[in-house]
Parts: structure tokens; C-alpha cells; sequence
């Protein structure tokens, strides 16, 4: 017999005081300000996956509470939805020191972590935002240039999904009409959660790739010919740094003002939609 609701959410708190104390990553540990799980409804039939936590989100212990946040929040107003009916998290639950690439051996750290939220919320679609989170969900190195708005099934951990790959919502901060972009695929999402829930899988667990570095150097990453430097892909990615970048130098300066709120470690346990 499947899990009931409340099993579902009783057994999401655990993973989140789990990851709440988590080390696995000894140098993540040792430099975030607090994990940051995801929040949301619990119950999401619609579930978006950026990359790794902010300076911003890294502070506040919330994911996506910067500009792009405030553009995901616009375009989920704009088809009927809120911050409060979906759920939002990152692969990685820390943040990356100095705002860096995370390194493949922090990412299969943590990803039983995303594997868990999406196996206990259920979603019926999944979000990713921007092309390293479409990548490692995908398993492939296909960018979002090619991929943006076009849902396919996968199968996450032990859930089956429809899976929309969408432009970070950071690239439309610096490319207005990228913005145009995110709305078209924002305005499909109705009619994707409309439709049946794909057959499930009763035992086969496919986990998301991990990105092959070597030495757990980003950098050596293969970059597909048609995502090579100066394209459209790259670019968006560069947009999403800076975007982290000056996220970064904004909190720096309002830690400088108000010290008090640099030391908040613990996120309301309400805001998590856990509660």
C-alpha cells in the first residue's frame, strides 16, 4: 500500500533534519550559513530544480529569494500559481564557496537528498532551471539552448515525471527578451500538470548522472560543440553566475549594516511547508 499524505510529509521532515546537519560535503559544511532544503507545498504537482543555493538563499536558509526569485514568482502569478502551491529547491542544498561550479563529488553527495524530496512530494512535473540542473536530471549533456520548453518522461529515483527543461529565470535579468521566452514555457505548464500522471516505475531506480570531471574539477567538463564558448547556453549560464555574484556583493553590504540578521542560521519551520 502506498504511503499516505501524512506519511509522505512526516517522512519529508526527517529528510530535512537529515540534510539540516548534514557533512558529507566537509567543505560545504564548513562554509554555508545554513542548508537549504527547498520550501513550498509538500504536495507540489509541480516541482522546480535550480543549481545550488546563493548568497541570498545561503543567509535566509530559502531558495530563489533574489531577483530571479522575484521573476520566478511573476511568471507563476501570471498562469494562476504561487510561490506557496509548488515546490522549489536546488541539487546541491549548500552553498559553493566564492559562488564556484559545484565539483561532481558534492553533487552525488547530495543528491539522494533531491531523490528523496521528488520520491515523498510526488510532483507530476519537474522544472529544471537552466542547464546544469536540466543536465544532471537528463543524464545527458544536451543545453538548454536546444532543450528549453519541450517536456519528456523521465524517471527520477523512483518516480516518473514529466521533466520541462526552462531557462534560469537569472537570464532573463539580462537578456529582456528571454523574458518573452520564459513566458511562453511558463504559459504551457497548465496544460502540462493537466495531463495524467505518467505510469509509474514498480521497482527500477534511475539516479541522475553525475556530470564526469574528473578530480572533481568542473572545468574539465565536456562542453557539446554546439554549446562552445560565446553560444546562447553559455551565456545564460555566465547571466546566472553574475546574477549569484551580485546577490553575493548585495549581502555583504547588508550584513555590514545589520549584523544581527546575518546571524538568523534557522529558517521559520513554516516557511518550509513542512509544518
Amino acid at each position: 500500500m502506498p504511503p499516505t499524505k501524512e506519511e509522505r510529509r512526516e517522512a519529508l521532515k526527517a529528510v530535512y533534519h537529515q540534510a539540516k546537519g548534514c557533512t558529507n560535503c566537509p567543505q560545504l559544511a564548513a562554509t554555508r550559513t545554513t542548508v537549504v532544503f527547498g520550501n513550498g507545498n509538500a504536495d507540489a504537482d509541480l516541482m522546480f530544480v535550480g543549481e545550488a543555493p546563493g548568497a541570498n538563499e545561503d543567509r535566509q536558509g530559502l531558495p530563489f529569494v533574489g531577483q530571479a526569485g522575484k521573476l520566478l514568482d511573476a511568471l507563476l502569478g501570471e498562469i494562476g500559481l504561487s510561490r506557496p502551491a509548488v515546490w522549489v529547491c536546488n541539487v546541491l542544498k549548500c552553498r559553493p564557496p566564492g559562488n564556484r561550479d559545484p565539483h561532481p563529488a558534492e553533487i552525488e553527495a547530495c543528491q539522494d537528498y533531491l531523490l528523496r524530496q521528488v520520491e515523498l512530494i510526488e510532483p507530476r512535473v519537474i522544472c529544471t532551471l537552466g542547464n546544469f540542473a536540466t543536465k544532471l536530471l537528463r543524464g545527458d549533456p544536451t543545453g538548454i539552448t536546444r532543450l528549453h520548453g519541450h517536456e519528456e518522461v523521465r524517471v527520477i529515483g523512483r518516480r516518473a515525471v514529466r521533466l520541462y527543461p526552462i531557462f534560469h529565470p537569472a537570464a532573463a535579468l539580462y537578456t529582456p527578451a528571454n523574458v518573452e521566452v520564459l513566458r511562453a514555457d511558463f504559459a504551457r505548464l497548465p496544460e502540462l500538470l493537466a495531463l495524467d500522471v505518467p505510469p509509474q516505475p514498480e521497482s527500477a531506480i534511475e539516479e541522475p548522472a553525475v556530470p564526469d570531471a574528473g578530480e572533481d574539477d568542473p572545468a574539465g567538463q565536456a562542453v557539446p560543440e554546439a554549446e562552445a564558448a560565446g553560444s546562447p547556453a553559455e551565456d545564460e549560464r555566465d547571466r546566472a553566475e553574475a546574477e549569484r555574484e551580485a546577490e553575493s556583493d548585495a549581502d555583504a553590504d547588508a550584513d555590514e549594516r545589520d549584523p544581527e540578521a546575518a546571524r538568523e542560521l534557522e529558517p521559520a519551520a513554516v516557511q518550509l511547508g513542512l509544518f
